[in-house]
């Protein structure tokens, strides 16, 4: 329980990161699972409260919700709870801000391409990468 408090006082971590992290220590599995549903108990593991965390962290860093949604996945948090949070963390409207945002730092890289579609190209892989939806990279590209 010392390990597992200890993980959690640096950083929330999902029920899974934390077995994970427990395991990595040579924790046996039935302690673990003590240890999850005593901190679950405790409130000291929320699912769904890291989920929204994450969300927000990863939204003010310029990602979007495919890179969101794929990074949750990853952390262990449910799809249900991960699409909860994308919902209440994303709209339509702050996708493309965010795009927006994002082409806006790039824009003297992509401004130095003199080919039009080149420079369409670029633009869309550049967004695709961060995780945003194709819809989102068309409106925000022929600006």
């Amino acid at each position: 329980m010392d390990t597992a408090v200890g993980l959690l006082a640096r950083r929330p971590h999902t029920a899974h990161e934390l077995a994970l992290k427990l395991k990595k220590r040579r924790i046996r599995g039935e302690i673990i699972e003590r240890v999850l549903a005593e901190c679950a108990r405790l409130n000291y593991i929320d699912d769904e409260d890291t989920a929204r965390r994450y969300v927000a962290e990863l939204k003010s860093k310029g990602f979007g919700r495919r890179h969101v949604s794929v990074a949750m996945q990853k952390k262990g948090i449910a799809a249900d709870t991960a699409e909860i949070a994308l919902e209440d963390g994303y709209s339509d409207t702050e996708e493309k801000e965010i795009a927006l945002k994002m082409l806006e730092k790039k824009k003297s890289t992509f401004t130095r391409e003199k080919d039009r579609y080149k420079r369409k190209g670029k633009i869309y892989r550049y967004l695709y990468a961060r995780g945003f939806s194709p819809e989102t990279i068309a409106s925000v590209s022929d600006r």
